[in-house]
């Protein structure tokens, strides 16, 4: 009987918080196509970083000799990216 019972229960659905439907206000809209990211150096803007081996997430920035955690990172279309390859005298094949 209590399986009976059970079983006839209407179960609830769950319901997607507004703030998710809405979004946070935080997000960044997106660049539409194919995007490119770069690592630049956040106290010089620099593009010549890399990974220091042997620390684990440390970046350094080879022109100001910047070094830490907290990289940024420039997010640029296929128009952008290729003048900043031009820019910086690369091949484009």
């Amino acid at each position: 009987m209590k399986e009976l019972i059970i079983n006839k229960m209407a179960k609830s659905k769950l319901k997607t918080p507004d703030w998710i439907l809405k979004g946070d206000g935080k997000s960044v809209a997106k660049k539409k196509g194919k995007t490119f990211k770069i690592k630049v150096c956040p106290e010089c803007d620099s593009d010549e970083v890399g990974v220091v081996l042997g620390e684990n997430g440390i970046w350094e920035c080879k022109k100001c000799k910047w070094k830490g955690e907290n990289i940024k990172e420039r997010e640029l279309d296929e128009e952008e990216f290729m003048k900043y390859l031009d820019d910086k005298g690369e091949e484009i094949a």
